[in-house]
């Protein structure tokens, strides 16, 4: 069961991940590849989406684990 979404945005200057029900930020990093790394990692351990925001704040990218779960999920 999902403990919470991870969502990789923009910060500042840089990039950095926060869990959905949380006030502050998880993590930061420098770059949006280094923040997406640890955020999948967030979302791995939470069995939860990982959701990875383009600059403009708009969802770019969203992955759900484990795959078991994504609704997507090919069945043939």
């Amino acid at each position: 069961m999902a403990k919470g979404d991870v969502h990789t945005v923009p910060h500042g200057e840089g990039w950095a991940n926060k869990v959905e029900g949380n006030q502050q930020v998880s993590n930061t990093a420098a770059t949006k590849a280094e923040a997406q790394e640890t955020g999948k990692d967030m979302a791995v351990k939470r069995d939860a989406e990982h959701l990875v925001h383009k600059k403009d704040g708009t969802i770019g990218e969203r992955n759900t684990y484990p795959r078991s779960r994504d609704p997507k999920k090919s069945r043939g």
